[in-house]
């Protein structure tokens, strides 16, 4: 018999982690080896316990889910990440593959998928439910408008949106409510860009927003 798959799940709900956790405790060839309450947790759970698969919620305090996955994958890319969320829409199901993810899957996923999604991601395939496939399609065959646009100097989508409302003027706990994300990552993100983009202070980054057309200068708006 295979060695079971070794699994860690990261949720910040307590009654949705523990009932995630009970439910993979069920299936067949799945062992659960650590729980998260947040993306810090997981990071810290992965680096000690190695497991093949985190099982990642996206909105969490502190790390959310997709700099979580991000950090994963970058130092860790013996674990894969399968994304369990409530939510299908393109603010979080492209900035999550974009970091890292290889499968991605609702909260109304059943037992069969989430195991089914666990082995296809440790055998190397991608994994993604139903209603994310037909989202994705739909992007795909809704023309070249709606295409995923590339940003100067390798910032990531979820950079470009923190730089953008640095530029409308929003403090980081704003920001932070704005993107259902904890303060702590939002300074992250701000140091990531300004690293990328060679900025020092929030006034080169309005300069840099608005000179990449990242954001438009009040008054300079298109009616």
């Amino acid at each position: 018999m295979p060695a079971p798959a070794r699994v860690v799940v990261a949720d910040d709900q307590t009654v949705v982690r523990e009932g995630i956790v009970m439910l993979l405790g069920l299936l067949p060839g799945i062992e659960v080896v650590g729980a998260a309450r947040d993306g810090t947790e997981a990071i810290a759970l992965v680096a000690r316990l190695a497991p093949d698969v985190v099982l990642m919620d996206l909105r969490m305090p502190r790390c959310d889910g997709v700099e979580a996955t991000r950090r994963i994958r970058a130092h860790h890319p013996g674990t894969q990440v399968v994304v369990l969320t409530t939510y299908a829409d393109d603010a979080s199901l492209f900035p999550a593959l974009q970091a890292g993810a290889r499968g991605y899957l609702t909260k109304d996923a059943d037992g069969e998928e989430i195991a089914k999604a666990v082995r296809d991601v440790m055998a190397g395939q991608a994994w993604l439910s139903p209603a994310v496939q037909s989202r994705l399609l739909e992007r795909l065959t809704s023309g070249p408008e709606l295409a995923t646009p590339r940003l100067p100097d390798g910032l990531t989508s979820r950079e470009g949106e923190v730089l953008a409302l640095i530029a409308d003027g929003l403090t980081n706990i704003e920001i932070a409510h704005r993107l259902h994300i904890s303060h702590a990552t939002v300074k992250t993100h701000i140091n990531n860009l300004f690293t990328k983009a060679g900025i020092h202070d929030r006034a080169q980054a309005v300069r840099y927003a608005y000179r990449q057309g990242l954001a438009q200068p009040p008054g300079n708006s298109v009616t």
